[in-house]
């Protein structure tokens, strides 16, 4: 949804905490932000400030 700051990022930093302690967590947070800084690559952007609704693709 736009608008939406953290959505289903929870459970992921609560595996990385169980299974990995403060090592899982920054695991977790690392795989994330290249995550987001891949899918901005592929829709041309390079700051997060460039993020709207815009480069989204509407589907009929």
């Amino acid at each position: 949804a736009l608008g939406a700051r953290a959505v289903f990022i929870g459970r992921p930093i609560l595996y990385g905490l169980a299974c990995g302690g403060q090592n899982g967590v920054q695991r977790v947070l690392d795989i994330l932000k290249r995550e987001l800084i891949n899918d901005m690559s592929c829709c041309g952007l390079t700051t997060i400030k460039q993020i709207n609704k815009d480069i989204l693709y509407k589907h009929t």
